[in-house]
């Protein structure tokens, strides 16, 4: 089930170092969001704040208040483990465990949820999620075989298949095609206008043309300068914001008059 996000005042520090500054938004169910802006902006740091990766690095915390539904994620008796399991994440550089089958991918964060999965339910579970992942017909005869031994956009739609198999409510995904040929790239945005059916999907884009094709929503980052914190300088329909924003700053680059 599909969750709306909701953020308010949120800074995101490394130790005393204020990364993100203050930013609120929200984030509809069932749709695309796209987070774009020059490299050092914070998306990618603000992006780990929405399932709690972010507090993985030493000395980082965040202030502020990041809502799932009316679940408040860093509530004091809210589990992060839980919050990983409703808020899953595919990362720029795809990354099956090494060691285990295609099969074994699939369902290792399944398993660790639910110890007691028959042959049959973690056969059905498999099959659902590659079929859901658009991978079920290029694998389906070699899933005993190593997942690293898949093509760079396989292994990443395998990395998706993972994601989905313990079927969280949003998907974060960044800069999942940056690794990608277009042809891999093609395939993994076909699938995200897909998954925006069943999940609120955000990702971190550095390729506008990308955000302007799967993104319903795009967020536009900057910062004043080096050393500074990243900001949220303007969010609004995709289309809106790439032909006619409210703010220079986003003109500015989308147009590429940055600097």
């Amino acid at each position: 089930m599909a969750k709306r996000i909701d953020v308010s005042g949120l800074h995101v520090y490394y130790g005393d170092f204020l990364a993100v500054e203050d930013v609120s938004m929200t984030i509809e169910p069932r749709s695309v969001t796209a987070f774009i802006g020059s490299s050092g902006c914070g998306k990618s740091t603000f992006l780990r704040t929405l399932n709690r990766m972010h507090e993985v690095t030493p000395n980082a915390r965040v202030d502020g208040k990041v809502m799932l539904d009316d679940m408040d994620i860093y509530g004091a008796d809210v589990d992060p483990v839980e919050v990983r399991r409703e808020v899953g994440m595919v990362f720029q550089k795809a990354n099956p465990f090494p060691t285990m089958s295609i099969y074994d991918n699939v369902i290792a964060g399944a398993k660790l949820n639910n110890k007691r999965m028959g042959k049959s339910a973690a056969d059905d579970l498999v099959e659902r999620s590659l079929r859901g992942a658009n991978l079920w017909e290029e694998v389906k005869d070699r899933l005993g075989k190593p997942g690293a031994g898949l093509s760079g956009g396989q292994q990443q739609r395998l990395c998706i298949a993972r994601a989905t198999a313990v079927e969280p409510s949003v998907l974060l995904m960044d800069e999942p095609c940056s690794a990608l040929d277009p042809i891999s790239t093609l395939a993994i945005e076909d699938l995200i206008h897909k998954l925006k059916e069943e999940y609120t999907i955000v990702i971190v884009t550095h390729n506008m043309q990308q955000a302007a094709r799967v993104s319903d929503r795009t967020a536009f980052f900057n910062l004043a300068g080096t050393g500074k914190p990243g900001r949220l300088i303007e969010m609004g329909e995709t289309n809106k914001i790439f032909t006619k924003p409210d703010e220079q700053e986003t003109e500015n680059y989308i147009t590429g008059r940055f600097g």
